[in-house]
């Protein structure tokens, strides 16, 4: 009888934090506080690497900002329940990747705040809007794309037409589809008509370039020992249940290699010991990587075969031949701006959210002469009453 209740309760939830979140957005204008009398404050919540990677060129650009960083994070709630129900485990909010994420920051010595409680920013910069914790609805915020989204699979249009449901369910298709943004920063022209006919609001969508693919050219530069291979870039399809079938990916690598070296770097989600061997079986001369950059890789290779990658940009950039899943036509109109600066006009999308809040420029902010912690400091969470 209780089994039988559960779906009703979940989408109970579902619907009530759907509604507050849209509530809590609508009503953070009454409730922001100008920055007066100290530097603005803003939090960058990162995920992958590649995410992680390209908060930090954003940070680097916000000089008149103190900038923390976050690993990606839900609510609490909801963080223990997917822990404890292994949902989560296998995205950018489990506790593998965001390990990934926190050792990727010490190293570089970002100052950390793990759930963004520790101050009352002023500004929220974030990754991916599949998931928003309540603390970033209520601040102005800007969403950056991370790079290629995934196709529609069966549960995108059910998030869509029931949108009180978990977005992530229905994959990065449903990037954008939050709304709770004030602006969305896009990679290419092609990239804003194509989140606008997923009806996306295009006077919230800023072509500004992505920061690891707006110049492309400088992963020529680099120390990678290989050149002229095929080379393979895996998914991690599998361990987040969506079609895959890897033993056709692996006999056409060796159809299209035709002798040449063949070279695979595996996706950093993927479970590697099961790859490999799976390789060893059909292709056992091919050299496997599961760390080092790809875009290095993919820099040197004379061939590229990727499923649903963002390293398909970076081959076509190079004028590389490229053989994925996605319509070779499409995926040039997509491709990323080479700008150059994409970092750059990110961080001016964000001074011109803040300066429509606030009206003034971050940089014209009354200063105290206090500065925030040193950046090597990692910020705990605040304690929380009971």
């Amino acid at each position: 009888m209780w089994l039988a209740l559960l779906p009703a309760v979940a989408m109970s939830f579902f619907g009530i934090r759907y509604a507050a979140e849209r509530w809590v957005w609508r009503a953070r204008k009454a409730a922001l506080t100008p920055p007066i009398g100290r530097r603005p404050r803003a939090l960058l919540i990162c995920g992958s690497v590649n995410q992680t990677t390209q908060m930090e060129a954003v940070a680097d650009q916000l000089d008149d900002f103190d900038c923390y960083f976050a690993p990606y994070y839900s609510d609490r709630f909801l963080m223990r329940a997917g822990y404890l129900l292994g949902f989560q485990e296998r995205t950018i909010g489990g506790s593998r990747l965001q390990g990934r994420c926190l050792a990727h920051l010490r190293r570089n010595n970002r100052p950390i705040d793990l759930d963004g409680s520790r101050f009352d920013y002023d500004l929220v910069v974030t990754c991916s809007d599949l998931v928003l914790p309540m603390n970033a609805c209520d601040k102005p915020l800007v969403a950056v794309q991370e790079g290629a989204v995934d196709p529609h699979w069966w549960l995108t249009p059910i998030c869509r037409g029931l949108p009180f449901l978990p977005r992530w369910w229905g994959g990065t298709a449903m990037t954008g589809q939050s709304g709770l943004f004030d602006k969305f920063c896009v990679a290419s022209e092609g990239f804003r008509d194509h989140f606008v006919k997923e009806g996306v609001d295009p006077q919230r969508i800023a072509v500004t370039g992505i920061p690891n693919f707006d110049d492309c050219a400088r992963y020529q530069e680099n120390d990678f020992p290989h050149h002229d291979y095929v080379l393979v870039c895996t998914s991690d399809g599998r361990e987040t249940l969506k079609a895959d079938d890897r033993e056709a990916l692996l006999r056409q690598a060796v159809e299209i290699a035709a002798g040449r070296q063949l070279i695979f770097k595996l996706h950093p989600n993927e479970k590697h010991d099961r790859a490999t061997r799976e390789i060893a079986l059909i292709a056992p001369d091919a050299l496997v990587y599961t760390a080092g950059s790809a875009e290095e890789m993919v820099a040197n290779c004379a061939v590229l075969i990727a499923e649903w990658s963002t390293l398909s940009f970076v081959a076509l950039a190079l004028g590389k031949e490229v053989h994925c899943n996605f319509d070779l036509q499409t995926l040039r109109k997509l491709t990323p701006l080479q700008n150059r600066r994409a970092a750059r006009e990110i961080a001016g999308v964000c001074r011109d959210v803040c300066r429509e809040h606030w009206g003034f420029e971050p940089k014209e902010a009354p200063i105290q002469t206090e500065r925030n912690a040193p950046s090597s400091a990692e910020l705990q969470p605040r304690r929380r009453r009971a």
